[in-house]
């Protein structure tokens, strides 16, 4: 059992998290699926069996979880994952596991969301998906074309290397630090979009903020309040894309913010996650 779940695990969390966009309740979902599977004797495809049950287990989550987001207050965003930077043993690309794509797929119905997953991202025949999601072969076509349809012209993509996203990080972050309105604004897409979530458990913005000055007079004002509260600015990899957080003087996450980078090399989505409960564990 210990050999099956150390083999299955990281593909049943990924899938978890991204139909659910929650680390804590991805955690979840796996233990109780990998908790079924010592339960049922002589079961024939271990794999199958625990991406059918994580798959299924999620769809009903995000039914209840719709609405509770529906309450939420402020911004809803996803809980935030520090990855890694090597590529390790993700099959998965990065753009996948972005905060904007995970915020584009809120907008997929629950079952849309597995199917166009477990096809797009997770490379499951059409077969098999319809056995997963528990429909036909026809009607999963049509649940990962109409998805597919929505997320095609929004859905992020990120051509910049690895190097030049990091330094694109380090400059957005050294600007911000130092007070340079103008240097901070060169670094922004001119439609650049800034969310924060605070989850009504700490101050944040109600809504997006999109416009480059906008933006970048936001983020300064938010530096400098970091820098009064003795806060530690530190470059990291967020949800596989470039990232930051501040921590305090005990290292408690504080912040956590990701950034979308556009073709032109420019910072087109910021998003800044504050609400205590989403942050995770360093």
């Amino acid at each position: 059992m210990t050999n099956v779940y150390a083999e299955l695990r990281p593909r049943a969390f990924a899938i978890a998290y991204r139909m659910l966009g929650s680390a804590s309740e991805a955690e979840d979902i796996v233990q109780e699926a990998f908790l079924r599977m010592h339960q049922t004797p002589e079961i024939a495809s271990p794999r199958a069996y625990v991406a059918t049950l994580v798959t299924r287990l999620c769809i009903d989550q995000l039914r209840s979880a719709r609405v509770r987001r529906e309450r939420y207050v402020g911004e809803w965003l996803p809980e935030p994952v520090l990855t890694d930077p090597s590529p390790a043993d993700q099959v998965e690309t990065a753009d996948s596991l972005s905060l904007a794509f995970l915020v584009l797929l809120e907008s997929l119905s629950p079952q849309q969301r597995a199917a166009f997953l477990l096809r797009e991202v997770f490379d499951y025949p059409y077969d098999e998906v319809a056995e997963i999601v528990g429909t036909d072969v026809d009607s999963t076509r049509h649940l990962v074309a109409k998805a597919r349809h929505h997320v095609k012209e929004r859905r992020p993509r990120y051509h910049a290397s690895r190097q030049q996203r990091q330094e694109l990080a380090e400059r957005f972050t050294a600007a911000a630090a130092r007070g340079d309105l103008g240097a901070l604004e060169a670094l922004l897409a001119e439609d650049v979009a800034l969310h924060a979530d605070g989850g009504g458990r700490v101050h944040a913005l109600g809504r997006p903020v999109n416009g480059r000055l906008k933006v970048a007079r936001i983020i300064l004002v938010g530096f400098r309040r970091i820098a009064e509260r003795g806060l530690t600015i530190r470059l990291t990899e967020v949800n596989g894309q470039p990232g930051l957080v501040a921590v305090d003087a005990d290292d408690r996450l504080v912040m956590v913010m990701g950034m979308d980078i556009a073709d032109d090399g420019r910072i087109l989505a910021l998003h800044s996650i504050v609400n205590p409960d989403k942050l995770p564990a360093t």
